[in-house]
């Protein structure tokens, strides 16, 4: 493989290390996501929203420890956003186990994941790793966990403003779900784009 073509295929600061400090975080933060469900389905939102705060926080630590220390790894690259992924999934299943959200938003939300997936899997076949992040993708990341968050401190209390924020958390998470899906839609035409010039290449070699 030439190393024009490994670049492509990564950012050039990933290496083939897999014992580094930021996967080990990335792999506690996965872990974690079980135990932020179960909080959320039980109501124990005070927890909850603890262990989500020692998340982030460690999502943003373990970036900075991966610049730093030169330990940006392409495992790392895939790690971090199935975290991401997989804590908007099960969080919004424990939502609408508690009752806090109807369940047609974890079906969309599922689907989508569910067919990103598989575009990695297809994209791995020809060694591609994970695409660049879209603005797009981190805004609807980003409104969805806002959502999340919100919808968990609306489940707080009771009265008028927690209503309103339970009714403006939903709105953004619709907002955050349409998001989600428009990303999806640019990564479909990427990894396309990425897979007709490869097999170009190979007709054409």
């Amino acid at each position: 493989m030439s190393n024009s073509k490994f670049e492509n295929r990564y950012s050039p600061e990933a290496r083939d290390i897999y014992f580094t400090v930021p996967n080990a975080i990335s792999l506690l933060r996965i872990a974690s996501i079980p135990f932020i469900a179960v909080l959320i389905a039980r109501h124990e939102m005070v927890a909850a929203l603890v262990v989500i705060a020692i998340s982030a926080i460690s999502d943003g630590v373990d970036g900075i420890i991966a610049r730093k220390f030169n330990q940006v790894s392409k495992i790392g690259q895939i790690l971090d956003p199935i975290a991401d992924r997989l804590l908007i999934f099960c969080s919004i299943l424990a939502l609408g186990i508690a009752g806090i959200i109807p369940w047609w938003m974890l079906i969309v939300v599922g689907l989508r994941d569910l067919w990103m997936a598989i575009q990695v899997l297809w994209l791995a076949q020809y060694d591609y790793g994970p695409l660049p992040v879209h603005f797009v993708g981190k805004t609807g990341t980003a409104l969805l966990m806002i959502s999340i968050v919100a919808l968990i401190f609306a489940d707080l209390g009771t009265g008028a403003l927690f209503a309103m924020l339970h009714t403006a958390a939903l709105a953004t998470g619709i907002w955050g779900i349409a998001m989600y899906w428009l990303a999806g839609y640019i990564y479909t035409r990427q990894g396309i784009s990425l897979l007709r010039k490869e097999l170009g290449d190979r007709h054409g070699a």
